[in-house]
């Protein structure tokens, strides 16, 4: 590398949080969706959206450069990769996660000087606790929360589906399941199998309403309650995903062993999180575990050797961890309950 084209990379790098903002935007005024229908000129994307056009034209060409958007005849359009990922209602969307990241992630990074001196979590409302809490005032600001873990966890339910040998099981129980999206791909894919969700009481109507909504409604249960205090529903295969990476390693001993209780001898236990590779040159797991950081006091990602301990020492026999094609590239932790 030259030169002139390392200090053009620490530039690009220096800047990258203006291209974030850029999608951000996009996603918050809702231009991809706007332009699902069809190319559209500025002028009529300036009304349609209620924008000045002062600065449309550039950020309109900024999504071109990036790749979101294509410049046609006929106007600003879609490009391929917006309409797989960033209009709503596509299997595949990923609109929840950006406008989460814009709204909650965003600005906590503006303060992570301030953390890195003092040690502490500059966040306490961006979790799922914080965005149910107060639902019955503000049930679309838990919605969009949900909509964001689902854009991860539904790339994940295709490794899940097929993690197993599922006929040898009946009942499996995703805990801090969220609204179901994982239950309701194992049940779609596997119709043998009885689901379970375990979260917050506060998700229970998202959760009805995402599983009416899948066609599910009469295959996945939901148990509202807190891991932390009340016992989980009794189960064969119990799921964890994204989650222990929110708590300080006490509480992650403390969640492994109430699954532990949960599951019968036999049965099998799945973790999926962003674990780190012992190879530190690579940042895209230490960035994962900052941003988790950010959000909790404890919170962190954890590498698959520290997972096979806590889970070990609560009385499982962990058969391997596998890397996954998703697009937090998650590790998947197979483990059995051992006879007691």
């Amino acid at each position: 590398m030259t030169e002139v084209s390392a200090a053009r990379e620490i530039i690009l790098l220096s800047q990258a949080y203006a291209r974030a903002r850029v999608l951000h935007s996009a996603v918050d005024v809702g231009l991809f969706e706007l332009l699902a229908a069809g190319p559209r000129e500025v002028a009529g994307i300036c009304a349609a959206l209620g924008l000045h056009p002062a600065l449309v034209p550039d950020w309109l060409d900024a999504l071109v450069g990036l790749d979101l958007l294509v410049r046609t005849e006929r106007g600003y359009g879609n490009s391929a990769a917006a309409t797989a990922f960033l209009v709503p209602g596509s299997p595949a969307y990923l609109g929840g996660a950006v406008a989460q990241h814009g709204a909650v992630h965003y600005p906590l990074w503006q303060r992570l000087t301030e953390a890195l001196r003092d040690g502490h979590a500059k966040s306490d409302r961006s979790t799922l606790a914080g965005a149910v809490q107060d639902e019955q005032r503000d049930l679309e600001r838990a919605r969009r929360f949900l909509s964001h873990m689902d854009t991860f966890n539904g790339f994940v339910a295709d490794d899940l589906v097929r993690a197993l040998d599922w006929r040898n099981y009946t009942k499996v129980l995703d805990v801090g399941g969220a609204r179901g999206n994982i239950a309701a791909a194992l049940v779609a894919e596997h119709p043998h199998l009885r689901a379970a969700v375990f979260d917050l009481p506060g998700v229970r109507p998202l959760f009805d309403e995402h599983m009416r909504r899948l066609g599910t409604a009469d295959q996945v249960d939901f148990h509202g309650g807190d891991f932390f205090h009340d016992p989980l529903p009794p189960t064969e295969v119990a799921i964890l995903g994204h989650v222990l990476h929110d708590w300080p390693v006490e509480s992650r001993r403390r969640i492994l062993e109430g699954i532990a209780a949960a599951v019968q001898p036999g049965g099998a236990l799945l973790i999926y999180d962003a674990m780190l590779e012992t190879d530190a040159a690579d940042p895209h797991g230490h960035v994962q575990s900052l941003i988790c950081s950010m959000i909790r006091d404890g919170g962190s990602e954890y590498s698959g050797e520290d997972c096979r301990i806590w889970v070990e020492q609560a009385g499982f026999r962990v058969d391997r961890v596998i890397p996954l094609q998703t697009i937090t590239r998650d590790r998947l932790l197979i483990a059995h309950r051992l006879d007691v």
